[in-house]
């Protein structure tokens, strides 16, 4: 935000208005501050911090299972201090608020997929594309001890035994989700008609284009540089747009109908 407010004049969104609360494992002040943090009934969730399709991510719903986290990392580091020799340090992991009032769509959690594509870094050039819609197959219940049920990822879903006949409902357009926003929720939650591919969109993008401002400072400058993003968001059900993560090795797999027509069409437009 620091580097952002010196060289903009635009509207900065504050972190806490897109991001949920989070905290590097890695930084020792960070670690503690979220210990000192954690209370009995909440989740957080615990990630990698350069991994994708979901791998290494487990939930930490009660104080057992953070004291766990928090002797697991005392030990590697007294391992570190007393040993001399090369030691690869465990991955950098992050942990993050549970967001716990998502949005449901029929009964299913879910996220969306879109992208940003850093174009040109030479001047810099920027594009945003639509993406899709990622569902669970099973419904939504926070106190439910499995992944499927909180990460909407296609890598997490093939992982649950409904995901076979499925999969195609485990996608939907954007059209589809627009369409579903009009009759389910525009009325009763007072949203202006096409939600989706209004406000919510607009906020997608402010969003996506305040982390870059954030972080060009260390992208290579050189011409003929690019790179498609992949940029998770999700809704709860106040219609508050978070941000989960930013992906620079987006999954292009064409394994249902829905991601058959749309992920050839971003790589051919990124191209």
């Amino acid at each position: 935000i620091k580097k952002i407010s010196r060289s903009s004049n635009s509207k900065l969104l504050k972190m806490e208005e897109f991001f949920p609360e989070s905290f590097r494992l890695d930084l020792i002040d960070e670690r503690s501050a979220f210990f000192e943090l954690y209370k009995e009934q909440q989740i957080w969730i615990c990630k990698p911090s350069c991994s994708n399709q979901g791998r290494g991510i487990f939930l930490l719903k009660n104080p057992a299972a953070v004291n766990t986290l928090r002797a697991k990392l005392h030990s590697t580091e007294e391992y570190l201090l007393n040993k001399r020799v090369p030691y690869k340090a465990p991955q950098a992991r992050i942990v993050q608020r549970y967001i716990h009032q998502p949005l449901l769509l029929e009964g299913k959690k879910f996220d969306v997929r879109s992208y940003l594509l850093i174009a040109c870094t030479a001047p810099y050039v920027l594009f945003f594309a639509q993406g899709y819609i990622r569902l669970t197959c099973v419904n939504y219940d926070a106190a439910s001890d499995d992944l499927t049920v909180h990460l909407t990822n296609q890598y997490m879903q093939k992982k649950n035994s409904l995901y076979s006949q499925l999969k195609d409902e485990t996608v939907w357009r954007m059209e589809h989700f627009n369409s579903y926003v009009n009759e389910k929720f525009r009325k009763t939650n007072g949203l202006p008609k096409d939600w989706v591919f209004t406000v919510f969109t607009k906020r997608m993008q402010q969003i996506m284009l305040q982390c870059f401002l954030a972080a060009k400072h260390k992208l290579d400058r050189k011409l003929g540089y690019f790179d498609l993003i992949g940029c998770d968001f999700l809704i709860d059900e106040n219609f508050k747009v978070w941000l989960l993560e930013m992906n620079a090795n987006p999954a292009l797999h064409t394994n249902c109908k829905v991601l058959r027509d749309i992920i050839p069409a971003v790589v051919y437009e990124s191209l």
